[in-house]
């Protein structure tokens, strides 16, 4: 098989000699249509990937996938994100339900090789005004039994300028959210200059934007979530949206990140926050600083948020709630606990109008990605 960059001067003649293992698939699977269709199918590479990425500590391979994803994007097979149908959410057109949750490329920097994997959208960030290193390493802590994460990041990133450097480099013309936050060193009073800036900056590159107020790692940022502060910083947001569109002649959707650590009255207030403040759409949910279905377990009492299965409950129950709430008014995100397609369609029985995955990306690799476009393609909405 020739590898798909067989044009760049270094892979230049390079073939791949098909193993007699994919033979014997081969004699077994009359239709199998050799190394390139199961490779497309499959994305096999990853079985090979994983237990050596495993072998790391868990962020030096999340920096490895990054730049590998970063400097190899040309060698990786193409998913055909219109998988779709297509839906509109938020005045935008995706070509299909299943995104790409922030966090997992906070500067920008695997934009071309994550669009490879067929996703509808890709969201980036979480990025701040200024560079910051983030929290003490370690900080993030993987729980396979569970297919859960624990991090305590804490945003670290490059800062918004080396973001749209990056955004500004990348080929990808599909749709690209931009989650914005604040600076750890910023004190609580000035949090809404942090987003008001970084909306500034990412507002003419966006296709919407994400404001994160959610995350556990920074402190006292859920306190944002609080009935005067949100509406505060909804106002500002929302007016300061109002004046971009009319600089740049063009409108980029807001959208609100939210907790699952919420009760009903809490859930209930933001809702109506988000409407009267007329927000484009809502994401639910971020981690948990809840530790459902994990105690005992190694690094379970580690600090920080909690990703992956055992988010699903919780999260989902938040989408639930907040659709009932919003009446239809708003669309919503659903991100939390997605490691199968089963899963990513409850997340729209729910209520949710699209999807998000990333910690089950790290157990499942590219198929879940397939997966999910499998079994949200037949909703009827």
């Amino acid at each position: 098989m020739r590898l798909a960059c067989s044009d760049h001067p270094v892979w230049a003649g390079l073939t791949w000699t098909e193993p007699e293992a994919f033979q014997g698939h081969r004699r077994r699977y009359p239709d199998y249509g050799g190394t390139r269709h199961w490779y497309n199918r499959h994305m096999f590479p990853y079985a090979f990937v994983r237990p050596l990425l495993f072998g790391l500590d868990a962020e030096t391979a999340h920096d490895l996938t990054i730049a590998g994803l970063r400097r190899f994007a040309c060698l990786l097979p193409t998913t055909d994100a219109a998988a779709g149908p297509p839906v509109s959410v938020m005045g935008l057109n995706f070509p299909n339900r299943v995104g790409l949750a922030a966090g997992l490329d906070k500067n920008g920097e695997a934009i071309d090789g994550l669009a490879k994997l067929g996703f509808g959208h890709i969201e980036i960030g979480t990025v701040t005004p200024q560079p910051q290193p983030g929290n003490p390493k370690p900080r993030l802590f993987r729980l396979p039994a569970q297919q859960a994460l624990i991090n305590r990041m804490g945003f670290n990133n490059r800062g918004v300028a080396v973001l749209l450097e990056n955004v500004k480099s990348a080929k990808f013309k599909g749709i690209l959210g931009i989650n914005i936050g604040k600076n750890a060193a910023t004190p609580m009073a000035c949090a809404a200059e942090d987003y008001v800036l970084c909306l500034e900056k990412v507002y003419p590159f966006a296709s919407y934007v994400t404001v994160n107020i959610s995350s556990p790692n920074t402190r006292d940022l859920r306190k944002l979530q609080g009935e005067d502060q949100l509406e505060a910083l909804l106002s500002t947001l929302k007016g300061r949206q109002v004046a971009l569109a009319d600089r740049h002649g063009r409108y980029v959707p807001l959208t609100l990140k939210l907790a699952p650590d919420l009760d009903p009255a809490q859930i209930q207030g933001i809702a109506d926050a988000l409407r009267r403040r007329r927000f484009d759409a809502v994401i639910a949910t971020n981690t948990t600083v809840s530790r459902p279905g994990i105690a005992g377990e190694p690094d379970a009492a580690q600090a920080g948020g909690l990703s992956g299965a055992p988010l699903f409950e919780l999260s989902t129950a938040v989408v639930a709630a907040l659709a009932k709430a919003l009446a239809g008014e708003l669309p919503i995100i659903a991100a939390g606990g997605i490691t199968d397609g089963k899963r990513a369609a409850a997340k729209l029985a729910a209520g949710a109008e699209l999807v998000q995955i990333y910690s089950g990306l790290i157990y499942r690799g590219p198929e879940l990605v397939g997966e999910c476009l499998r079994a949200t393609r037949d909703d009827s909405r």
